[in-house]
């Protein structure tokens, strides 16, 4: 009987046991070969590295700078406007006169009786500077004393004498006189004399750089932002100057936070810029005689303290005005002893004799 031949597996399990560096060589590739299969499915497993993104961080843009009007408080990104000089202009305010221009430009307004019940305003210009205004006319010293604190130079057309003489004097600014510098004004044609001189910027700065008056050194008036009153107490104001033909009215505009002027029954407009809307109107109580000074003229007490009416944001607050000396800054203080703050923005004062008190609804 022929042998049954040896399975495959037999016959490889007698050489490698008769071989056996045949049989170590089998098992050490066996071993590397489990190994390596293990180190695969160990990385397999392992969550793969991903190399971080970074992302260029963009730096913020620098806020631009603020720059703040000493007269309005306005602010500015360039510091040039803030720097100019003040220039303080005469303009007439009979019905002759009106509509004015350059009003709706004008930083602070001092509004007064000059003579017979006719007010005059003291219109002062700092980081404006209107093409056109007028109608320029004399000046008073009370106009002299309030425009001194602001370091300003002066616009008018003569004066009272008593006030020629301290304009003249250099203590209380600089002289820009029509009388002796015609040529930064003339005549319009459209108005008759002596309503109708006028002057404007490129000539009052021209004329004023020839003086050397190109800054003016005063004390920044405290300003605040605006905010309207949510419960509003002061929206119709009446301010009883002399007669019908000059009182003044506002009427508060809630949603520009501001007060439409009104004059003689009339809405007060600028003849270019529209209808005149400080942010702040003030009303001041002062002693008012007359005097003999070329003719019977009005004198006005501008130093000491008196009443006043602070109007600003729909509200009205009483206060009291203190002037130490003509070269100080009006300022209002509240009940409680310390200054107020004004919005920012065109403010208008007027001066009422003490006889007489400002209404509002």
């Amino acid at each position: 009987m022929l042998p049954i031949k040896a399975l495959p597996w037999t016959r490889l399990h007698q050489f490698l046991h008769d071989n056996h560096g045949v049989r170590y060589f089998v098992a050490a590739v066996g071993i590397l070969l489990a190994t390596g299969l293990t180190v695969i499915a160990w990385m397999w497993q392992q969550p793969v590295a991903q190399t971080p993104t970074i992302y260029a961080t963009a730096k913020p843009e620098p806020e631009p700078p603020k720059y703040y009007s000493p007269l309005t408080g306005a602010v500015f990104t360039d510091e040039a406007p803030t720097k100019r000089h003040v220039t303080a202009v005469m303009i007439e305010n009979s019905p002759d006169a009106r509509p004015q221009s350059g009003l709706k430009e004008a930083g602070i307004v001092y509004e007064a009786i000059a003579e017979g019940g006719i007010t005059r305003f003291l219109a002062l210009y700092q980081e404006s500077r209107p093409g056109l205004v007028g109608p320029v006319r004399s000046v008073r010293p009370y106009y002299v004393e309030w425009g001194a604190a602001y370091d300003p130079g002066v616009a008018h057309i003569g004066g009272s004498r008593n006030a020629l003489s301290m304009i003249r004097s250099g203590q209380y600014g600089v002289d820009l006189d029509q009388f002796f510098n015609a040529g930064a004004y003339w005549r319009a044609k459209d108005r008759y004399a002596p309503h109708n001189v006028y002057t404007n910027f490129d000539r009052l700065d021209a004329l004023s750089s020839k003086k050397n008056k190109t800054a003016s050194t005063f004390k920044a008036i405290e300003r605040k932002d605006d905010s309207a009153s949510k419960s509003p107490n002061a929206t119709h104001i009446d301010l009883p100057i002399s007669s019908r033909w000059y009182n003044v009215d506002y009427n508060y505009d809630a949603a520009s936070n501001s007060y439409k002027r009104g004059v003689g029954g009339e809405a007060h407009n600028d003849r270019e810029a529209g209808q005149i809307t400080p942010k702040v109107v003030v009303a001041i109580q002062v002693s008012m005689t007359r005097q003999l000074e070329d003719g019977y003229r009005e004198q006005i007490r501008t130093t000491g303290s008196g009443k006043a009416w602070l109007f600003q944001d729909g509200t009205v607050t009483e206060a009291t005005w203190q002037r130490p000396d003509v070269k100080s800054q009006l300022v209002l203080v509240g009940a409680d002893g310390k200054p107020l703050k004004l919005n920012r923005g065109q403010t208008w004062i007027t001066a009422l004799s003490n006889q007489k008190v400002p209404a509002w609804r």
